[in-house]
């Protein structure tokens, strides 16, 4: 990109926040100001306070780069507060961002267009710490959060698990899926590739942003015939939850089952932004750097999303 729109010049980066994924938010937000400041916007970095409102209404930016992560900044909360104040925005808008939060609704949304999703109900702390809900292996997670927070598997021969206080009152259980860890990004109406995420263990919090947790491979060395279905699925799910700009989507492979071994475990609307993030790896596969990534999704923004 060659410079900055004089139409949305004055970019505010929404980062931090107060969700369970604040610390990562900090990160992405500081890299994408960093990134759009050398593609030649003018960036004010917002730590989202209580008063968001207030700050957003003193500041007067022309496009609000959203950097938050996890609830409240993904859910659809702060996309609501940008549409009241009429401020263009990027990434997905509000019912698409609470649809992908909700991972029960969310999958549903995968169904009904007949993408491949694993069992899963609907439990509470109590009842998931009693006995098994679902027969081992399993996962239990929040229904409602990001970043693999508060992630429990439950393995063949293991008791059921003792939850944390910090786990919410209903959660999700989900059959375990084996398997290979890919992931799909689609920028606006395109899949970019498939990333191959390598791990020694589960890819958890720590898997996924302390140094060394894991290995991208990326494009992923896969059979023709699973990376085009994987492209495919991503794009649709992108579709099925109504996302815009970017999204990325999390896939299990079974290797033993071929095609049917295909799964989808959730789509991010919010996907971790740094230059060795998986989209922004992603991109760069295909020649689009950091900052024209980052100017990309101000250039996408729009209210009514």
């Amino acid at each position: 990109m060659a410079g900055a729109s004089s139409r949305m010049s004055r970019v505010a980066v929404l980062k931090g926040g107060f969700s369970a994924e604040r610390e990562v938010s900090l990160v992405t937000g500081a890299a994408c100001a960093k990134a759009l400041r050398e593609a030649g916007y003018s960036v004010i970095e917002v730590d989202a306070g209580p008063d968001l409102a207030g700050q957003l209404i003193e500041i007067r930016p022309d496009v609000v780069f959203n950097a938050l992560h996890g609830r409240w900044g993904e859910d659809g909360c702060v996309q609501g507060i940008l549409e009241w104040l009429k401020i263009p925005y990027t990434h997905s808008g509000v019912l698409a961002s609470a649809l992908a939060m909700d991972k029960t609704r969310a999958k549903e949304a995968y169904r009904a267009a007949g993408l491949p999703v694993v069992d899963s109900v609907l439990a509470t702390r109590a009842e998931v710490s009693a006995g098994h809900v679902l027969p081992p292996p399993y996962v239990v997670k929040p229904n409602n959060e990001g970043s693999s927070v508060g992630v429990y598997i439950v393995q063949e021969g293991s008791n059921a698990p003792h939850l944390a206080d910090a786990m919410p009152d209903v959660v999700m259980v989900e059959s375990y899926a084996p398997g290979r860890e890919l992931s799909v990004s689609v920028m606006g109406d395109r899949a970019l590739c498939v990333t191959d995420i390598i791990t020694d263990g589960w890819y958890d919090y720590d898997a996924k942003y302390k140094p060394g947790g894991s290995r991208h491979q990326v494009p992923a060395d896969l059979p023709a015939e699973i990376e085009a279905a994987c492209m495919d699925y991503a794009l649709r799910a992108h579709r099925a939850l109504g996302c815009r700009g970017l999204s990325r989507t999390d896939i299990r492979w079974d290797t033993a089952r071929g095609l049917k071994g295909l799964v989808l475990l959730e789509t991010n609307t919010q996907p971790g932004m740094t230059p060795t993030s998986l989209s922004p790896e992603q991109a760069a596969h295909l020649g689009i750097g950091f900052p024209a990534l980052c100017a990309w999704l101000v250039e996408d923004a729009s209210c009514n999303r």
